[in-house]
């Protein structure tokens, strides 16, 4: 799995643009050390400005993680790759579909009369367009959705789940909802749930504002 970097370049430390940083930061280790000095925390709330040799003001110094961030961003990216491959696995092995074409269908088994448009599918989906169009014609190719014309916009479409399309979804629901139950559920408390649900709403919530234009960076968008 590739990961995004997130702390201290080695670069800035060799170079000493990065100095009094843990080297450990990167790679996710102390090495023993105060992991205030590297994260920031020692400092004013307002980033330190980065200076030239000559002293010149430069670019604003990046909010590098602390160890503690890094250890939390590490196990979140663990989690929820392992847990996309778990249930993705899980429906190709039981009914030869990737996990974001049961997701289609559960939305459109959920929507009056089984249908939606396009354009609400891609963002109940959070997934772009294009994705979306593809992932539509390969559900039609195995007769569970079908696609109608939109009467009011000629360049609209609706998703309609076929009679097909709900039966394969009734005979896969229950082992699906087991996988999601024993690699999620079963692992936490209650008041556990609770929190990792109001703390993925606060993510969801920051990265998807209310109302925002269409020329929001967002995959239905694009």
């Amino acid at each position: 799995m590739t990961t995004t970097p997130v702390s201290a370049p080695e670069s800035d430390r060799q170079t000493g643009t990065d100095t009094g940083r843990n080297s450990g930061q990167y790679s996710g280790r102390n090495n023993g050390r105060n992991p205030a000095r590297h994260s920031g925390e020692d400092r004013a709330p307002d980033a330190r400005r980065a200076t030239s040799p000559d002293g010149t003001p430069g670019a604003t110094e990046p909010r590098w993680l602390s160890d503690e961030e890094q250890h939390t961003w590490q196990a979140y990216l663990h989690a929820t790759t392992l847990l996309e491959d778990h249930l993705d696995r899980q429906l190709q092995r039981d009914a030869k579909m990737p996990h974001v074409y049961y997701g289609l269908l559960a939305q459109l088994s959920g929507a009056p009369h089984g249908r939606l448009r396009m354009t609400e599918l891609a963002k109940n989906a959070k997934i772009t367009r294009s994705r979306l169009s593809h992932a539509v014609a390969r559900l039609e190719g195995n007769g569970w959705v079908r696609r109608e014309d939109c009467p009011s916009d000629k360049r609209g479409q609706f998703a309609v789940l076929t009679d097909d399309g709900r039966a394969m979804l009734r005979e896969i629901a229950p082992g699906h909802v087991a996988a999601v139950r024993q690699a999620l559920f079963d692992r936490l408390t209650s008041q556990q749930q609770q929190s990792l649900g109001e703390i993925m709403r606060i993510i969801a919530g920051g990265l998807q504002p209310g109302g925002t234009g269409a020329d929001a960076d967002l995959p239905w968008l694009r």
